[in-house]
């Protein structure tokens, strides 16, 4: 190989090369470092040569690899929110259903029940008295009725080709068609939702405990009695379904606008504050998931506020006649019948704020309270415990960003390179050679 001219650069010194020289040395310098240039083909390792060609390509692979796991997370991540709302909402809200249930249809409680604090005592003197088991009764009835509502929509929707649900682009009559879906659904759903009540708030040390299908069999013997009661003071199911239905479109359709209007509320903020960071996220499933999460919760929370006074009267109306004994929770030990004599939902309301005054329609209020405080407390944990995730997760090294490294030729090694880590990019720097010195 030529040696290459060696340049003075000591000021102290006279150069001794001419001109010319000096431009034949560059040359020679700038002829090397193209010559470097093409024996970078090859990345000389102890074992083998691979060409950076396929380096690359094994460096993206891996790097897909590593994004598709992620995406894979997020999506279980989803998944795992979804299912622990959903679980809130049917299982760990039941004790507070029976609670809240118990309270709306003792009409002759001393104790209105309209915060919290008032529950507590009687919540401990029913577990030390009936055990743990006693807010759980029920679940099963529930737990059929829903899925017999669902089973309804959808056997509705398949004959009819009604739609089950909508969005912004539903036009006007498949709306209609929705709407009259639901009201259908709900009438056949009632006399079955009255004998879920029953197994829901009867005391279980006064009562025989029902059979899983018991709710089957009570609410076809409602609806088959249609017009005369099956015992003395039961209101007959025509008397039943129509309040039933009014409120129940009524509730969903509110629920509905509160839902939607939170929904686009919460996918705007979320909007703007990654506008404001400058950059949007790669995966922002999570984020929407959540916001529709709270979406939800809040439509629940002031669909049951709102309609609360109007569930308190179809309950005592449902219950009436049924023979009914209840735990009374105005002390926690005792057991009370129910025996009322309304004749329709309007007495029922002018007798309630007669005898009970306006508070008595927010009986067990306080029980309420208690299942929205949990259900937002699941939620949050929830939302911390996947935060962490993802937490864990973003710190990796970005997708898009690996390191790499600078070739340089060594001295006395015309045929080998060596290996130095360097900053992170996706490419090798080219201009990196031309900075390499060669003795």
């Amino acid at each position: 190989m030529q040696k290459l001219p060696h340049i003075v650069s000591d000021p102290g010194m006279q150069l001794t090369h001419s001109i010319d020289d000096r431009e034949k040395a560059i040359v020679d310098n700038i002829n090397a470092d193209q010559n470097a240039v093409t024996h970078l083909k090859y990345i000389n390792s102890e074992r083998d040569k691979m060409p950076l060609d396929k380096l690359n390509k094994a460096l993206d692979k891996y790097l897909d690899s590593q994004e598709e796991a992620d995406v894979s997370l997020r999506k279980y991540l989803v998944f795992g929110v979804q299912w622990v709302s959903l679980v809130t909402e049917n299982l760990l809200s039941h004790p507070f259903i029976v609670l809240r249930r118990q309270c709306q249809v003792y009409n002759a409680s001393h104790r209105y029940h309209l915060h919290p604090f008032q529950l507590l005592p009687s919540i401990v003197h029913l577990h030390r008295r009936q055990g743990v088991t006693t807010l759980w009764k029920g679940l099963g009835s529930c737990l059929l009725v829903r899925g017999m509502t669902l089973a309804i929509d959808d056997v509705i929707c398949k004959v009819t080709s009604w739609p089950k649900e909508v969005d912004s682009r539903t036009t006007l009559k498949r709306f209609g068609q929705h709407i009259l879906l639901k009201c259908i659904s709900i009438g056949l759903v009632v006399p079955f939702y009255a004998a879920s009540l029953v197994e829901t708030v009867q005391s279980d040390i006064a009562s025989e405990k029902p059979g899983l299908l018991d709710v089957f069999r009570e609410g076809s013997l409602r609806l088959f009695y249609w017009s005369s009661p099956q015992k003395g003071r039961m209101l007959p199911a025509w008397a039943l379904i129509g309040p039933s239905v009014s409120m129940g479109i009524t509730k969903y359709l509110f629920s509905l606008v509160i839902r939607g209007v939170s929904s686009r509320i919460m996918r705007r903020r979320l909007t703007q504050k990654q506008e404001q960071r400058g950059a949007k996220y790669r995966d922002d499933t999570l984020e929407h998931q959540n916001a529709e999460i709270y979406a939800s919760l809040i439509a629940m929370l002031t669909t049951e506020v709102l309609f609360f006074p109007f569930e308190t009267i179809l309950h005592r109306l449902q219950l009436q006649g049924t023979r009914t004994i209840i735990d009374n929770l105005d002390n926690g030990y005792a057991v009370v019948p129910i025996l009322t004599n309304y004749q329709g939902a309007i007495d029922c309301y002018r007798t309630t704020l007669v005898t009970e005054g306006f508070s008595g329609l927010y009986k067990g209020f306080g029980a309420m309270i208690l299942q929205f405080a949990a259900h937002v407390a699941v939620i949050k944990l929830t939302k911390w415990i996947v935060g962490q995730i993802t937490e864990c997760v973003s710190n990796r090294p970005p997708a898009r960003i690996v390191q790499y490294y600078n070739l340089d030729r060594g001295a006395g090694h015309s045929d080998s390179t060596t290996i130095s880590p360097s900053i992170s990019s996706t490419e090798l720097d080219v201009h990196s050679v031309g900075q390499n010195s060669l003795d």
